[in-house]
């Protein structure tokens, strides 16, 4: 049975449509059932926007069966994606996330359900991710198709419930483990990426990141993810638009063109893409890698 699609949509009409446009030309689209939750606006400003995007997505087609979840009041993202993951997953075992501004290759759907389907019983292994940072092709070349990275990841991706079950809302709780145990270090991606800065932000009130949550829950565990070598999600999200601008980053993350080919592999995190990535993060440019930071605060 292939996964759910779970989308999380908000104040967008044009972001949600080119999400939803480039999902319908997915080769699993009309097998697939997809549920769209809809979070009420924070303010009187939201309205008329919420209703913009909620007027387009009552038309969607182009799926199995099509369902729809509208808030009357404001979770929050964090909220929204915490509860609507849960019953989703609760209910189907299995789940793949996008949010309103992720556009994805024609290859994103079956790569997700192949690779749940294949580490579905392999325990280490918490989650599966569509996209990967536009590092050099001559780096790439040192990548296999797939790899594992410790942790999770938050830009088109998908988990089964016993992965989900693992997710740990309480933040200075995972503070905490990750500051007992020394893990800082390795946590922030040897130091190359300021993922403890993000957390301890989130504790603070000053983001409500669930994806922060969501990464140090894996790691903590000491749980995998998959990655492709090549991107199945660009973010449109960095475009002025939303509350950072910046729309440099587009330009830099390409969609995979042809099927991606998934074979198992050893569920043991690969040394060489951590540092590959790590590497990544030391030299792109600060604003860049500052716009996917605050990018993936609000998440």
């Amino acid at each position: 049975m292939l996964s759910p699609i779970v989308l999380f949509v908000y104040n967008r009409p044009e972001h949600t449509q080119k999400t939803v446009e480039s999902l319908q030309k997915n080769f699993l689209a009309e097998e697939s059932d997809l549920f769209i939750f809809s979070d009420g606006p924070k303010n009187d400003l939201d309205v008329v926007k919420v209703q913009e995007v909620r007027n387009y997505i009552k038309k969607i087609s182009g799926f199995k069966s099509t369902a729809i979840s509208e808030k009357d009041k404001n979770l929050g993202l964090a909220n929204s994606i915490i509860s609507g993951v849960t019953d989703i997953v609760n209910k189907f075992g299995k789940i793949i996330v996008l949010e309103d501004d992720m556009i994805s290759s024609p290859y994103f759907l079956e790569f997700m359900n192949e690779a749940l389907d294949i580490y579905g019983n392999e325990k280490k292994v918490i989650s599966i991710h569509g996209y990967i940072y536009p590092i050099k092709n001559k780096l790439k070349e040192k990548l296999p198709e797939t790899f594992f990275l410790k942790g999770a990841d938050c830009w088109g991706w998908a988990t089964w419930k016993r992965g989900w079950n693992l997710f740990e809302p309480d933040g200075g709780k995972l503070l905490r483990e990750l500051e007992e145990r020394n893990l800082l270090h390795e946590f922030d991606f040897n130091g190359s990426y300021p993922y403890s800065n993000m957390l301890r932000r989130q504790i603070a009130g000053q983001n409500d990141s669930w994806a922060i949550r969501w990464y140090a829950s894996a790691f903590l565990r000491d749980k995998l993810t998959l990655y492709p070598r090549e991107s199945l999600i660009q973010n449109i999200g960095l475009d002025n638009s939303g509350t950072h601008a910046g729309n440099s980053y587009l330009k830099e993350t390409a969609l995979v063109k042809e099927k991606i080919e998934i074979s198992r592999i050893p569920a043991e995190e690969n040394v060489t893409a951590k540092k590959i990535l790590a590497r990544y993060f030391k030299s792109a440019k600060p604003g860049l890698i500052k716009r996917i930071i605050n990018k993936m605060s609000l998440k």
